[in-house]
């Protein structure tokens, strides 16, 4: 299981990049093997406003319905449209082509709550246990 060091994560399993003010958010490659079988992927719409930890999206699998957070307040710039019709690549890139959102990011100060690949890894593998 990768764990990029370029990233930032929640405990709730999403991940993101930041350049400057605007985070591209994802879920992790862990999340997708929870899930298992995606079947149904709910986006926000461009322009919406988020506040940390607020449901950007949902993802249904064949196992469960499960709530997407948002890790940082901002606004939803951009929406990855083709990933609700190509949900592989969730499984395949969760990285890269799997991102789900970009969020110009309201409040910078959130970062430090934020997980280092190293925590992340060692938050997993509590979960794990």
């Amino acid at each position: 299981m990768a764990f990029p060091d370029n990233l930032h994560y929640t405990r709730t399993h999403e991940w993101l990049q930041i350049d400057g003010e605007i985070a591209t958010v994802g879920i992790t490659e862990h999340a997708v093997e929870l899930l298992g079988d995606l079947v149904f992927l709910d986006l926000p719409e461009v322009e919406t406003q988020l506040s940390r930890e607020d449901r950007v999206a949902e993802i249904e699998s064949t196992k469960a319905v499960e709530d997407i957070y948002c890790p940082l307040s901002g606004k939803v710039v951009e929406v990855n449209d083709g990933i609700a019709d190509n949900l592989e690549n969730l499984k395949d890139s969760p990285y890269e082509q799997g991102w789900i959102i970009k969020l110009q990011i309201t409040n910078p100060d959130e970062i430090k709550e934020l997980l280092d690949s190293a925590g992340y890894k060692e938050h997993v593998e509590s979960e794990d246990h």
